[in-house]
């Protein structure tokens, strides 16, 4: 097939207009249709369905498509590689978490990374969806469990738990229950059982619920029981590590918390040369070592 006219058609299928496709390719509209009507004439099939409202993949379009967006994820990838063949650690990195992890933890320090590398661009991607990282959704991925997916490099970072906290604040007018069949007594700030979190967190959570929590309030995500945890709403299941960046929680119900949860760095077996995927690394491990020093440090004075 003639390369050429597969770019055409990858841009006029994505942008389901010949008007989008031609402006992205600077080209004429005619001359996308002429390019796009000689692929489909070699290739003895339709692959647009048209109509007023633009145009639409036909099944055969559908197939060619999927097969032209794998193309460009490789070829992203090779040049990828090739500019990471320099010395120098610049371009853009995409990175995607979880959104507590994420927002919580990961975006506060990249200042750090910038400091050092500042023509690094980061695309940080926050989601609780696994993205395909040997499709090239993303370059390196930081996930609250091992990947299973093949072909990646994977490192396990550090380990986290859910546990219960409260704010000082609020814990002068509301005293820490003394023991579970106490919680009732306050407003419990969590995710919803059934949304998508780590399965830890949603076990913890459907465990502390079974003691007659009356008053509740569930968030999709941890940053917004963080929030709501510092508004002194009640108390609220956290990540552990969410204790070294915010002093003013107080840990409650010291014996509760989830099971152990491994976080993993991945990335693809083929970018293992990246100097960015490298710098990233690297970075993150020193955070951590970091993180690790000054949550020993607090425990011990504490003693």
């Amino acid at each position: 097939m003639d390369w050429d006219k597969l770019r055409i058609f990858h841009a006029v299928a994505d942008a389901g207009s010949l008007t989008h496709a031609g402006e992205t390719l600077h080209l004429s509209q005619s001359a996308v249709s002429r390019q796009v009507r000689a692929l489909e004439e070699s290739l003895n099939t339709t692959l647009f369905h048209r109509h007023a409202r633009g145009l639409i993949l036909t099944e055969q379009g559908e197939l060619l498509f999927d097969a032209t967006r794998s193309m460009n994820k490789r070829l992203d990838a090779t040049a990828a590689r090739i500019r990471d063949s320099e010395e120098e650690v610049f371009g853009e990195l995409r990175v995607t978490t979880t959104i507590g992890f994420g927002s919580l933890w990961l975006a506060p320090r990249l200042s750090t990374l910038y400091e050092k590398y500042p023509d690094l661009k980061i695309d940080l991607m926050l989601e609780e969806r696994v993205l395909d990282l040997p499709m090239r959704e993303a370059d390196v991925a930081i996930r609250m469990k091992e990947p299973s997916q093949a072909d990646l490099i994977r490192k396990r970072l550090m380990s986290v738990r859910m546990q219960l906290y409260a704010s000082r604040e609020y814990l002068v007018q509301n005293p820490a229950p003394a023991d579970l069949e106490r919680l009732g007594e306050h407003r419990l700030i969590c995710q919803n059982p059934r949304s998508a979190q780590v399965s830890a967190s949603s076990t913890l959570v459907q465990e502390l619920l079974t003691h007659d929590v009356p008053n509740l309030l569930t968030v999709n995500n941890y940053y917004g029981v963080l929030q709501a945890v510092r508004s002194n709403l009640g108390i609220g299941v956290l990540p552990d590590y969410t204790t070294e960046d915010f002093p003013d929680l107080v840990r409650v119900l010291p014996d509760v918390e989830s099971s152990e949860v491994p976080v993993f760095l991945a990335y693809p077996e083929e970018l293992r040369q990246s100097k960015r995927i490298q710098a990233f690394r690297d970075f993150v491990q020193d955070e951590i070592i970091t993180h690790r020093r000054k949550i020993r440090d607090a425990a011990a004075a504490q003693e």
